[in-house]
Formats: structure tokens, sequence, C-alpha cells
């Protein structure tokens, strides 16, 4: 039969004003060939302060694949399709890297998320808080996208994106008031300011 794998995806940097949505699968072999979903050891990303975030994506960082969908996409497509592209692309990385397949794993996806229809999958309202290895791909959105917006940075250290990540906080909308739209920021998100 050969092993069997359960995958959680979740995705991190849907609401910000600037930067890529970031989509993750951490997949874990199945004990016993018995597709459980485990309880959550880690609990969703926005509860960690960054510090511990960081340690648990070093320690668990070899079973996990990334996506990064960028701010233009976003803008063309919308976020629907953003979130189907970064599953897609995630799904695809762990299937070359790992010899994951369709046939060899169950999929599990934070709120309204879904794998494409060949993979046998479940789709769990506050996944990210509840199902172990949703809250593990929750984590490492989250850090991916962190460590892409501290980069941002340097090229636009004017926006301050290394303290709010391109949220949309009171000191980001004064940066763009100062400064304008940047061309890393979704301009979908920021109509009413052009």
């Amino acid at each position: 039969m050969g092993k069997k794998y359960i995958i959680g995806i979740d995705e991190a940097g849907r609401g910000p004003l600037a930067g890529p949505v970031s989509v993750a699968g951490f997949f874990c072999e199945a004990i016993n060939g018995s597709l459980i979903i485990g309880k959550v050891k880690y609990k969703d990303s926005k509860k960690f302060n960054e510090k511990n975030r960081e340690k648990i994506y070093e320690k668990l960082e070899k079973n996990f694949a990334v996506s990064l969908i960028s701010h233009t996409h976003i803008d063309k497509y919308g976020m629907s399709s953003a979130l189907a592209m970064g599953v897609e692309n995630v799904l695809k990385e762990l299937a070359e890297k790992f010899n994951i397949t369709h046939e060899n794993c169950f999929v599990v996806l934070d709120g309204t998320l879904k794998a494409p229809k060949q993979y046998k999958q479940k789709t769990i309202i506050r996944g990210d808080e509840n199902v172990e290895v949703i809250a593990n791909a929750s984590i490492f959105a989250k850090v991916t996208r962190d460590r892409y917006m501290v980069e941002l940075d340097k090229k636009y250290p004017q926006y301050e994106f290394t303290k709010h990540k391109g949220y949309g906080t009171k000191l980001h909308y004064e940066k763009i008031k100062q400064h304008g739209i940047s061309d890393v920021h979704r301009k979908s998100y920021l109509k009413r300011l052009t």
C-alpha cells in the first residue's frame, strides 16, 4: 500500500493592503496508515508572537511547501483565484519533493480553502485553531510572508513594512498618504485612495 499522508493547508495575508498572499501546506505521515487528524499542538499563528512562530518554523520546516501569490495577480484576478493557485502550487511542490499524490493523501484546509477536485479533502472552519496540521501550515504561511515583507521594507523603507507587514494599520495609511501608492500595493484594495 505504501505510505499515506495528511496535508494541512492555510493562508496568511488575505487582508493586507500590500504584498502577496501566502499559502502553505504542512504534511505528516498517517499513523499506522490511519488518516486521523491530530489535535492542535501549536495554535493559529495569530496567537503566537513572532519569536515563537520562528522557533516552530525552524523545528518543522522540512515538512512544508509554501507559495506566495503576488499583489498583481490579486489585483488582476481577485483573491479567490490567488488562493486557488496557491493551494495548487503547494500540492504540486509536495508531489515533486516527497512523492505525495492525490491517491496517497488526505487534505484538510482552513476556512473556505479548497483543493483541486481529485484530492480527498475536508475544509474545516477555524481549522487553524483545532487541527494540528492546519495550525502548522498557518505558522509557515505567516512566517514566510512576514519575512518577505521585511525584505520589501529594504526596497521601500518609507512605508515601514517591517512594522505592519502591509496590513491596514493607522501607521500604514499615514505612510500611503505621505508617499502615495507603491508598486507593491494592492491597487484593488486602495480604490478610494486613487
